[in-house]
């Protein structure tokens, strides 16, 4: 008898999505025509790209959502499947299309215009076996296309702590439901009507989220989380992205931190530490010009945190 395969230590719900890539050198513009440098195929999905980044690292992870029943569904599935992911909570939506988005990019700026389709990402009603891997997980990661399944989570009792990739608008967001909420810099401002990040991310406490992480593109990420009244009530923590020299693109790179920083986290590391942990291995994932196949390993994150300062 095979042994049982290890219980996921994370569980990620939400958008995968097969994708296009052009580069272009030139302004997008409408009316215009371009030359492509280069074309390719590859996938996408904010809670996907993380579940790949998260196997990578060495952390087992399940990915459950939504595909068409076509051959765009099926690259989907077998992409993960050859990163290790485990996918039997992946469903296939008979009689839909599969999500996909056409991604150009400039090759001078590294600007991006991306058309998105959402086809079948939104995931039927979630299974026994899917809650069951939820319960049994360290943590549960969503995007704005899993985030409805909290909804199923809370009325079934799963207490599994809930990290939230909010790069993206995510309507009626309930904070008191969410662990560690994840917003770009310009989200969290925007959610929170305020220009001041430490502000907003103070707000964003106070609205009922355990733990604040924002991404800063090239800027790096910033921290906040709930601390004794000898620290004002709030623990602030910063972390640089390592200078990589060329950057090829950022397509992903959000995705790749936001696994990184729960592969950290399920490993044991503090916040602070988790951040560095996070923005090497999204730097290192800006290798490559698709989102997925710069992802490195847990020993190149290594090696490159043992070049870097330590965490303050």
């Amino acid at each position: 008898m095979e042994p049982s395969p290890e219980p996921s230590k994370v569980v990620c719900i939400g958008s995968a999505t097969y994708d296009s890539i052009a580069v272009v050198r030139g302004a997008i513009a409408p009316d215009v025509r371009l030359a492509a440098q280069d074309v390719l195929q590859g996938f996408g999905g904010p809670a996907a790209t993380a579940s790949v980044a998260l196997s990578r690292l060495g952390v087992p992870v399940s990915f459950v959502g939504g595909v068409g029943d076509d051959e765009q569904g099926r690259s989907i599935r077998g992409g993960l499947e050859r990163e290790g992911v485990e996918v039997s909570g992946l469903h296939v939506v008979p009689g839909a299309r599969s999500a996909s988005s056409v991604i150009v990019v400039d090759a001078e700026t590294g600007r991006r215009a991306i058309a998105a389709f959402a086809g079948a990402s939104l995931a039927p009603a979630l299974r026994p076996e899917d809650l069951e891997r939820c319960a049994a997980a360290q943590w549960v990661h969503v995007d704005q296309a899993g985030y409805p399944a909290l909804e199923t989570l809370r009325r079934e009792g799963i207490q599994t702590p809930v990290s939230l990739d909010a790069g993206n608008p995510v309507p009626g967001l309930d904070l008191a439901a969410i662990a560690l909420y994840s917003p770009t810099e310009s989200a969290l401002q925007a959610a929170f009507g305020t220009g001041d990040s430490r502000e907003a991310l103070r707000r964003a406490l106070a609205a009922g989220a355990r733990a604040v992480v924002v991404t800063r593109g090239a800027a790096g990420s910033v921290a906040a989380e709930a601390a004794g009244a000898a620290a004002g009530g709030v623990r602030f923590s910063s972390a640089s992205v390592p200078d990589m020299g060329e950057v090829v693109s950022t397509l992903g790179a959000g995705d790749v931190f936001h696994g990184a920083l729960l592969a950290a986290l399920a490993g044991g590391r503090e916040l602070p530490e988790a951040l560095h942990y996070a923005n090497a291995a999204a730097a290192l994932s800006c290798r490559a010009l698709d989102g997925r196949s710069g992802i490195p390993n847990a020993a190149e994150v290594e090696a490159l945190l043992a070049r870097l300062p330590e965490a303050e």
